[in-house]
This record gives C-alpha cells, sequence and structure tokens, in this order.
C-alpha cells in the first residue's frame, strides 16, 4: 500500500510537471505569434503607428513638371494667389508683401508678412505643408520654394483666366467642389452685371488708366491685361480703339498721345499707395493738365476714380469687387 501510495505521487509529479512543460511552450508560442508582425514590420521599415499619422500625398503637373503634394494641405503659403485662397475659406499661413507696393490690403489678411524680395528661407518660420506659386516665379525661383516645401506653380495655359487659376488651386489644395460653387457663383454675377452695363452704356468707348505715381505718367492698360481684360472679355464693355490694338498689357502714354484717348468712359487708379497719400500728391498734378482736362470722359464727369489694391489684382475676389466698382460708378 505505501509502495503503492509513493508510486501514485510519482506519477502525479511527473504528470505535473509535464503539464507545466506543455503550457510554457504554448504561452511561448503564443507570445511569437503575437510578436511575429510587429518584427516583420520592423524588419521591413514599417512602423504602423507612424503611417497612420503621416500625411497622404499624390503627384500632380505644374508648369515645371511632376510634384508630390499633400491630399490635404494644412499650412498654405499661397505667393501672390493668396486672394483665390480665401474665396476657398482658406487663410494662408503668410501674405506677400512687397516694399514699393505693400500688401493686398482689400483681402483683410490678418497673418504674417512674407517680403518677396527677402529670403525665401524665412518661410521656414511658418512651417507651410505646401506653397502655390504663380507665373512670376521662374525655375530657379521654384527650385529654392521647393527646398522649404512642395511647391506647385501654376500653369502658364491657366494664367490668363481667373476661373481656371481659381479651379485648379482648389484641386490642388483638395476642394474641387468648393472650386465649382465659388466659380459658378462668379459667373452667375458676371452675366448679371454684364447685362445692366449694357443696357447703361452700350457701345460707348471705354480705356483703364494707371497713373505711375513714381515717374509722373499714364499707363494704358489694353486687352490682354491680367487685372482688367476681363471688364472687355466677360464684362463686354467695349474698349477704346487704342485699347483693341494693343498688343502689350500696359504701354506708356506720351504727352501727344493723350489726346487721342478721347475715350467715352476713362477709369484710373494710382500704381502705388491711395488717392490721399502724401507720397503721391506730386503725381495727382497731371489730373490738373490741361490735357487730361481736355478729354471729353474727363468733361462729361465719367471718369471713375478707384483704388489700387484690387484694380491692380486680376484675382477673382478683386474682379468681383470691380463689378461692385463699375456698376456702382456707371449705372443708374
Amino acid at each position: 500500500m505505501v509502495g503503492f501510495i509513493k508510486g501514485f505521487k510519482g506519477w502525479a509529479i511527473t504528470l505535473l510537471l509535464m503539464g507545466l512543460v506543455i503550457s510554457g511552450c504554448s504561452t511561448n508560442t503564443a507570445k511569437n505569434a503575437e510578436q511575429t508582425p510587429a518584427t516583420e514590420s520592423a524588419a521591413s521599415g514599417e512602423n504602423t503607428t507612424e503611417t497612420e499619422t503621416e500625411p497622404a500625398t499624390r503627384v500632380v503637373q505644374d508648369e515645371f513638371g511632376d510634384v508630390t503634394i499633400p491630399v490635404q494641405p494644412q499650412r498654405i503659403a499661397g505667393i501672390y494667389v493668396e486672394d483665390y485662397l480665401k474665396a476657398l475659406d482658406i487663410t494662408p499661413v503668410v501674405q506677400w508683401y512687397h516694399p514699393l507696393w505693400g500688401v493686398q490690403d482689400y483681402l483683410e489678411l490678418d497673418v504674417p508678412q512674407f517680403d518677396t524680395t527677402g529670403s525665401i528661407e524665412a518661410l521656414l518660420e511658418y512651417d507651410p505643408d505646401l506653397i502655390i506659386v504663380d507665373g512670376g516665379v521662374d525655375m530657379e525661383k521654384y527650385e529654392m520654394y521647393s527646398k522649404v516645401a512642395p511647391t506647385y506653380r501654376l500653369p502658364e495655359s491657366v494664367l490668363q483666366d481667373s476661373n481656371q487659376i481659381l479651379k485648379t488651386i482648389a484641386d490642388v489644395v483638395g476642394k474641387p467642389e468648393k472650386g465649382e460653387e465659388v466659380a459658378a457663383a462668379f459667373g452667375a454675377k458676371v452675366a448679371d452685371a454684364k447685362a445692366k452695363l449694357q443696357k447703361a452704356v452700350g457701345e460707348e468707348t471705354v480705356a483703364v488708366v494707371r497713373l505711375n505715381v513714381n515717374d509722373d505718367t499714364l499707363a494704358l492698360f489694353g486687352v490682354k491685361n491680367r487685372f482688367t481684360g476681363f471688364i472687355y472679355s466677360e464684362l463686354g464693355l467695349t474698349p477704346h480703339p487704342l485699347v483693341s490694338k494693343m498688343e502689350e498689357y500696359q504701354e506708356i502714354l506720351s504727352e501727344e498721345a493723350i489726346p487721342q484717348l478721347d475715350a467715352d468712359h476713362l477709369i484710373i487708379f494710382p500704381s502705388n499707395g491711395e488717392w490721399s497719400s502724401p507720397e503721391n500728391k506730386e503725381a495727382l498734378k497731371v489730373l490738373d493738365s490741361k490735357l487730361w482736362n481736355s478729354l471729353p470722359a474727363v468733361k462729361n464727369n465719367q471718369v471713375y476714380i478707384m483704388e489700387r489694391a484690387h484694380w491692380q489684382s486680376g484675382a477673382i475676389t478683386a474682379n468681383s469687387m470691380k463689378i461692385d466698382d463699375l456698376l456702382e460708378k456707371m449705372t443708374p
């Protein structure tokens, strides 16, 4: 009996030890199974946590080739194209600034200013994840901007049409539907304004001139001018013959040529600052000259004094403001 008990205890101990060994092997196998995916991910250079936080990207084609950009950019610098970003309800991280021209005040942006005449590296401070630039940026500058962040340069093929620029930028920033919405609203506004202007002025001729305050000259803007050409091409106003014949965007009028500017309606704005700016007082004397005052539009009180900021921009918001100006000045 004692021998049986001893034998039973021996077998029990043996079975217990075997159970522990089997249990240990199962646990190790389970642990190894759990650890294998992480080990494989690490070996392949993947990190699941980092992958989840990395922004998705896509490849688009700009003027200079393919560029990889974020699918949903969050911090956008739009050099000279802030107008379009605002129209798309996007606040850029900076607003361009030029020591001679200042900023586009009409946008009323409360963001830091980026001096376009200074170092492009200054943009690093604002950590943009996308930079959009227009036709004023050549390949050399483009490469410099690209060192700061992925940079999209608008294609030359869209630069003459604010609607195309709007839709292109809307696609680049991941808001194509908003772009279509803004474009449709602008198109409706243009159609309404065109009908009202046609009724008010008909075929009477129009010309746009800029008072260059730095040298007291007058610049005549042609039908191809990116700032004001749309008042002819889209709003249907009739350009004065001097304007319609122009191949250049603008031309300086000599004193001899001023009397030839016998348009029925004249639109004028200063090149810098505002009409009330003290530094523009000397240039304003041009408008007191006998030559200027001999023009039909001056005599008929059909000279329209406009503000520089939005009249020296061809962007969608600026063009919308020009429509408001024209309707206010030229229609009953």
